[in-house]
């Protein structure tokens, strides 16, 4: 097997900002535990994989893995995806999109100088009662708490996120989280975000475009607003744009850059 691999700097305008993400053109899919494999040696948050897709629904089937396991939707990886398909492997489509197996079909647009954006569906979360273990192992406890495919905790200043330092393995051993969202209203942008999913072997991810999902409605009905900002505020973070379409209600339109970090190919021995 001798296959191309490139990594993609997501939601950033420049290399060493934002999100990491390999991405992997394949003819037809591997086994499992190859895809996995190639995910835990590239050791980054997500690592995506493509094949084309012969339907009418879709122009390409794509799945999304961290080091220790397939996830059911990536909002960076599938931005780095697209931008690897335009940028480095000359598709001549304006919307790209791709079959997922747990999300629908992904589309995904290109606009003016560079921006990308993702239409995914968005995540309802429910309010619920912190679970034990939760505010010990975040170090400040959260106004409030949501829950849906990730566990979201909102506070009142944006301080309070920027000062979190979570104790990981206690945020691991919380059961039935596979995430943790923090969220607060920010000064520059409308809201700031940071997400730990130590579960899955990644203690922050620098930018999480599938969190946004949850955020995007969250934010929109709080502030009356349709169109937001968005930063997420890691070490390396990034800036995203999102819209909530009037027209098309359960959707988020959620934008951002991206660049190619590195070009290469995996040759593996055997």
């Amino acid at each position: 097997m001798v296959t191309e691999l490139f990594q993609v700097d997501a939601f950033a305008a420049r290399p060493f900002d934002g999100n990491p993400a390999a991405v992997v053109p394949l003819d037809a899919w591997l086994d499992d535990a190859v895809l996995q494999a190639i995910a835990q040696e590239n050791n980054l948050s997500e690592t995506a994989f493509y094949v084309p897709w012969a339907g009418d629904d879709a122009d390409y089937e794509l799945r999304w893995m961290t080091p220790a396991a397939e996830v059911a939707l990536c909002g960076h990886a599938t931005l780095a995806t697209a931008h690897v398909l335009w940028n480095e492997l000359g598709c001549e489509l304006d919307a790209i999109r791709f079959r997922s197996r747990s999300s629908g079909v992904l589309t995904v647009t290109r606009g003016e100088n560079g921006l990308i954006t993702l239409d995914f569906p968005t995540i309802p979360i429910e309010r619920i009662d912190p679970p034990a273990g939760l505010a010990g192992a975040l170090g400040i406890m959260p106004d409030e708490v949501y829950h849906s495919y990730d566990l979201i905790c909102v506070y009142g200043h944006k301080r309070h996120v920027h000062e979190l330092r979570p104790d990981f393995p206690a945020l691991a051993g919380i059961e039935g989280v596979r995430a943790v969202g923090v969220t607060a209203p920010g000064a520059g942008h409308d809201f700031v975000a940071r997400l730990f999913a130590p579960a899955v072997g990644i203690d922050e991810d620098p930018v999480t475009g599938s969190l946004y999902t949850m955020l995007g409605p969250y934010w929109s009905e709080r502030l009356g607003k349709r169109r937001l900002t968005a930063h997420q505020v890691a070490k390396r973070g990034g800036e995203l744009w999102l819209h909530l379409p009037e027209d098309r209600p359960g959707r988020i339109e959620i934008s951002g850059h991206a660049v190619t970090y590195l070009r290469g190919q995996i040759t593996p021995a055997g």
